[in-house]
């Protein structure tokens, strides 16, 4: 973007490693294996730890909520503040808060003593650990991954996230069985120690010091030019505020009613949602071997089968057919998500990196609080099929409005290098999904270091938990979006 062309590095002789995957990229995705393994586990024990404390749906909801308003609240400041310190510090300090309150929760797990507000004073710590996280973690992202190799270095490094996801979300649930959810709990929080320790070790010695600012609302007045003055940005970032507002409404609520009285419990619906995980590993896969010119435009035709599990569940399909619209929609969200972090990789300039994507955040997660609390009313008023049916209809809405952006259409890729950071050998790191990239937002409760979630209303306190047990498969680290 804004450096000068650097010269083509290679790999030292007899490296196995590729040429791209230098060594904050190898720390980078180590790290977010480890804290992936640990939060999916950890999204499973949060759930069983408030049923044993005789809490039921309405309670897995509360502490939902209570991870998500910080994590809005904060997350334009940590954009500001990730783009006035070095990034790896805010990383590392979130993860610190993280450990802390997840050893905490687990501790009180294991003692018997839990109760309600003190889950929801701890997950309120972690929302914010992960408010200041993201931003950081994504300018990290793309301040260390080369131009050419960029998206190849995304797709790995998505497969590598998926494949822990699911692993972690497997884990955990045979852990909880086994064990007890503190246990896990405290396995999250060893690991977000050992992430943070390896986050630690990140060469940024390759970033430029940053001037000094106008103090912080200068920078997020800076940043909210930066977004608002290209139409290709905030055009997708409104389109997503609806879509993920939308997948949260048909995933965290009508997905699990739907299983309960058409496919015969919440086991269909768990495996429905592990073919959507597969699928993001897929279409990961492709888009490691595939390089779009026009990435936005390819990006953004297919978010139009992202409407296809609310069209199954509307009809309703029966479990094959809702478990191939699934692993469809897994597909093609991950072709978006690998072609909107290389976009943002090369149009935005490093040193905003972290503001512009807080931007991106705030406004993907905005409407999710709204649409998940207005699910149960809507299916009140209009019937489930209804419902489902205007969430996919709306979904295809404001996709074809945001093709009628030019820049969306036209913004093609560009043969250009920017210095990686931190690496004697090309360092490609991706640590951090794009809050415009997520996985279906479903019913667990959100623990230290997980993407947002909402509740599931109106489904039995069982079917919430064996729902977000199959929820936790598909999810991916960072929150909720357009990161597959």
């Amino acid at each position: 973007m804004n450096s000068p062309a650097a010269a083509p590095h290679r790999a030292p002789l007899g490296s196995r490693r590729p040429e791209w995957a230098g060594r904050n990229y190898v720390l980078l995705t180590a790290a977010t294996i480890v804290t992936n393994l640990g939060t999916h586990g950890a999204l499973i024990a949060t759930t069983w730890a408030v049923f044993e404390t005789g809490g039921d749906a309405g309670d897995v909801g509360l502490v939902a909520m209570a991870r998500f308003l910080p994590l809005v609240l904060f997350l334009l400041i940590g954009g500001a503040v990730a783009d006035r310190v070095p990034r790896h510090r805010v990383m590392v300090a979130a993860n610190v808060l993280n450990c802390v309150s997840q050893a905490v929760f687990a501790a009180l797990v294991l003692a018997g003593t839990a109760q309600i507000w003190q889950m929801m004073v701890l997950t309120a710590l972690c929302g914010t650990g992960q408010a200041f996280f993201n931003p950081a973690a994504e300018g990290m992202l793309m301040s260390s991954v080369t131009g050419e190799q960029a998206s190849r270095a995304f797709a790995v490094y998505r497969m590598a996230m998926h494949g822990a996801s699911i692993g972690g979300a497997a884990l955990g649930g045979a852990l909880v069985a086994f064990v007890g959810p503190g246990w896990v709990l405290l396995i999250d929080a060893v690991a977000f120690a050992v992430a943070g320790g390896l986050r630690a070790f990140l060469d940024v010695s390759g970033i430029p010091e940053r001037a000094p600012g106008g103090g912080l609302f200068a920078d997020l007045r800076e940043g909210w030019h930066e977004f608002i003055g290209r139409p290709w940005l905030w055009s997708i970032v409104a389109q997503f505020s609806v879509v993920v507002g939308l997948i949260g409404a048909v995933e965290s609520v009508y997905g699990p009613l739907v299983a309960k009285a058409e496919l015969g419990g919440a086991r269909p619906w768990g495996i429905a949602l592990a073919a959507y995980g597969v699928g993001t590993l897929a279409g990961a896969f492709l888009m490691a071997r595939w390089k779009p010119r026009r990435l936005l435009f390819v990006g953004t035709l297919c978010v139009f089968p992202i409407a296809l599990p609310s069209a199954a569940l509307a009809v309703p399909l029966d479990a094959v057919g809702l478990t191939a619209a699934m692993f469809v929609s897994g597909v093609a969200i991950e072709v978006f998500g690998v072609s909107w972090m290389t976009t943002m990789h090369q149009e935005i300039p490093e040193e905003k990196l972290s503001r512009v994507s807080a931007y991106d955040w705030f406004g993907s997660t905005a409407l999710l609080p709204l649409t998940t609390a207005l699910a149960g009313p809507a299916e009140s008023s209009f019937g489930r099929s209804t419902a489902l049916w205007g969430a996919a209809g709306l979904m295809v809405l404001v996709t074809a409005l945001v093709l009628l952006v030019p820049d969306v259409r036209n913004l093609t890729r560009r043969p250009h290098t920017k210095e990686p950071v931190g690496a004697k050998t090309p360092a490609a790191a991706a640590d951090s999904v794009p809050a415009a990239t997520v996985a279906p937002l479903a019913a667990a409760p959100a623990s230290a270091g997980a993407p947002a979630g909402g509740g599931s209303a109106g489904a039995s306190a069982d079917v919430s938990a064996d729902v977000s047990a199959g929820r936790a498969s598909a999810d991916a680290e960072g929150s909720g979006r357009r990161n597959g």
